[in-house]
């Protein structure tokens, strides 16, 4: 089992390296790949040395899988190279997420529509895949009519620039370098990605289309508004859902807890709920505040945390992975 890692040297790239040595992933040989700058370097997996490659050669070694983080521009142009060549392509960028021709993937939920003629694979957006897994167990049993989502996102979500900017800032280094046209420490900035003509963010508008993808319903209606706010460790998100079904709490705790990949942490009494730095490096996603919209009939308030670079993009794409491999659709 060859897997190449595209994108080796990136802020995903390195944890999705991490991510299959802790889990073990059955590879008999890694393939690094990363810039023409990079290629020679060596990075370090399981002990031994592997030597970075370009895209060209990595290609010619005709790896089983590939995990693509380098980008969509570099997805669009390589990945259907690599899988002319025979290779599985799961992709972290947003170049074929809504290519209706391309599986748009979260394990917990829709794992089961993979074929082995699916040669690129696209991994939803980090926002979007803590949001459905929680999602997924109450539409099924409540049939969703409408989610209103604030999100409260990490800066390590934007890479490592927007984490260095963060740490000068907090340095009282004012002049370094900046990937946020304000200052982000002590400060929120309500805009993820550019805006669109409809006034929202790309970020926004990938929640709302990657959601009703993911989920197998284009009647759901979905609204988002996505904020960048001065934290590392995970992406935390305020959701609200009108069902067409009434509930019971007690009920929707225990179909939370038993689904798989969620952990529940909700004990107000104790002051127990989900919060990035619990989430960080786990590949959970935590679910707590479960409370009843007393101002809606059938609606539902949560608060989902996770872990961006694990279960927002890497830990998701290595699982699809372990998905195909299970299966036997490599």
């Amino acid at each position: 089992m060859k897997i190449a890692v595209v994108g080796a040297t990136g802020l995903v790239g390195t944890v999705m390296l991490k991510v299959l040595e802790e889990r073990n992933f059955p590879l008999t040989e890694l393939i690094p790949v990363a810039s023409e700058k990079s290629v020679g370097k060596e990075i370090t997996f399981k002990g031994k040395k592997y030597a970075i490659v370009n895209m060209d050669t990595a290609i010619s070694m005709r790896p089983d899988i590939a995990l693509f983080s380098a980008g969509g521009s570099t997805s669009l142009e390589h990945a259907p190279r690599f899988a002319e060549a025979g290779t599985t392509v799961i992709d972290n960028s947003s170049a074929w997420r809504m290519d209706p021709s391309k599986k748009l993937v979260v394990p917990e939920v829709n794992a089961h529509e993979l074929s082995i003629d699916d040669k690129i694979i696209a991994n939803p957006n980090c926002s979007t895949i803590q949001m459905v897994v929680a999602l997924k167990p109450l539409h099924d049993k409540y049939k969703i009519k409408r989610v209103v989502v604030s999100t409260y996102q990490s800066v390590t979500g934007t890479g490592v620039k927007a984490v260095e900017q963060m740490m000068n800032e907090r340095k009282g280094i004012l002049d370094g370098p900046m990937a946020y046209a304000y200052p982000i420490d002590l400060n929120v900035i309500p805009q993820i990605d550019v805006f669109v003509d409809n006034g929202y963010t790309k970020e926004e508008m990938k929640m709302i289309n990657e959601t009703r993808k993911i989920m197998g319903d284009d009647s759901i209606r979905l609204t988002a508004t996505t904020v960048r706010i001065p934290v590392m460790g995970g992406h935390s998100e305020s959701v609200n859902i009108e069902f067409e079904n009434d509930f019971d709490l007690a009920e929707v705790r225990e179909l939370l807890e038993k689904t798989d990949g969620i952990i529940v942490v909700d004990d107000i009494a104790n002051l127990k709920y989900p919060m990035p730095k619990d989430a960080h490096e786990k590949d959970e996603v935590f679910v707590g505040r479960i409370r009843r919209d007393e101002s809606m009939p059938n609606s539902l308030n949560m608060w989902i945390v996770a872990d961006n670079l694990r279960k927002g993009a890497a830990t998701n794409a290595v699982q699809i992975a372990e998905f195909l491999v299970k299966k036997g659709l490599i």
